[in-house]
């Protein structure tokens, strides 16, 4: 997958939902065409299939446990994201945070199957320990900005130069996204400045009543 990487977690926000989440989709397909830059979506698991096979743009799981298919009544497994067209699938949110031995047998699990790890941590040393499991992506999102409408790009920059440093550290292979009141093209420019390869936003996006011009905004200092 090219660098740099915006990635839209819609969440379970009604306005992630439905034909939403198609109107979102669709604004991050033109966008990417556009600009160059990747745009995926990790859309509500009843999104997740049709926006895979309806656009080209790399749709995620918000959440995957790492069970093998059977008798697990309310679990979502790799090979269920994978039917539905899934690239791979956020892993440990803020929202959906995991024990170590779960988020290792999740990365097990997506790996077996060619899927897409990000993992998300929220300091330097999480970050490290995931970076451990050699997933393709490290989120780091300070939890206290997630939402909060200030971006860590320009309110914490030092967790964002200390993170890629920490990951790099442990596995250089490793992609870093940043997340946390990602809003604006300049947010995205310092946090790829920074080290990064990417971000991870929701509300700013999701919440737009035009995706389109939002999306052109954060891909435009690239």
């Amino acid at each position: 997958m090219s660098s740099p990487l915006i990635l839209i977690n819609a969440k379970t926000f009604r306005e992630g939902m439905g034909n939403r989440a198609h109107m979102i989709a669709n604004a991050a397909q033109l966008v990417a065409h556009e600009s160059g830059v990747t745009i995926g979506i990790a859309p509500s698991y009843i999104d997740l299939h049709p926006l895979a096979h309806h656009f080209a743009i790399p749709v995620y799981a918000q959440h995957v446990d790492g069970f093998e298919p059977g008798a697990h009544t309310g679990h979502i497994t790799v090979d269920a994201i994978k039917i539905a067209g899934a690239a791979g699938s956020l892993i440990n949110h803020s929202e959906k945070r995991l024990a170590l031995a779960e988020i290792e047998l999740s990365v097990r699990a997506l790996q077996a199957q060619k899927l897409i790890s990000v993992i998300c941590s929220n300091n330097e040393s999480t970050s490290a320990g995931a970076a451990a499991l050699a997933p393709e992506y490290v989120a780091i999102e300070p939890p206290e900005l997630i939402g909060s409408g200030v971006s860590v790009s320009k309110a914490n920059p030092d967790i964002i130069r200390k993170s890629v440093a920490a990951v790099h550290a442990v596995n250089p292979k490793v992609k870093v996204l940043t997340g946390a009141g990602i809003q604006s093209g300049e947010c995205v420019k310092i946090a790829v400045d920074l080290g990064t390869d990417g971000v991870l936003l929701a509300s700013s996006v999701v919440k737009a009543k035009e995706p389109a011009v939002v999306l052109r905004d954060l891909v435009s200092k690239l």
